[in-house]
């Protein structure tokens, strides 16, 4: 895969471990609130929730890292299908995520906008 692919796939990853490790760990913190759904209220009934989005925003990043270890190891097959499949995974998440939270788009595009340039660049 080509470098575009895989420089687009590691911000996928970053900006997916960085948010995962935001709504885990910092979410009590109304400036991290505010950046995540652009209001500083709390909603404590919701944490089990936030925290098993937060763990699978760090998995599916840790996942596009794997990806990128294995094709800049050789392991071409195995990097190739967890970009195409993690990327695809990420671009349908934003794109449900930005239908069901419109006030939220500039998150869903955060979301999706580099795993697709991502695949864009994986099918030249």
């Amino acid at each position: 895969m080509n470098l575009v692919t895989q420089v687009f796939a590691l911000i996928a990853a970053l900006t997916h471990v960085v948010v995962g490790i935001l709504e885990r760990f910092c979410y009590d913190r109304p400036a991290v609130r505010r950046f995540l759904t652009t209001s500083t209220a709390d909603a404590p009934e919701v944490t089990l929730w936030r925290s098993g989005v937060a763990v699978y925003n760090i998995l599916l990043g840790l996942g596009l890292v794997a990806a990128v270890v294995a094709l800049r190891t050789g392991d071409t097959t195995v990097g190739r299908t967890l970009v195409v499949y993690l990327c695809a995974f990420l671009i349908v998440s934003a794109l449900v995520f930005a239908a069901s939270f419109p006030r939220l788009w500039r998150g869903a595009l955060g979301q999706g906008l580099p795993p697709a340039v991502a695949l864009v660049a994986a099918l030249w």
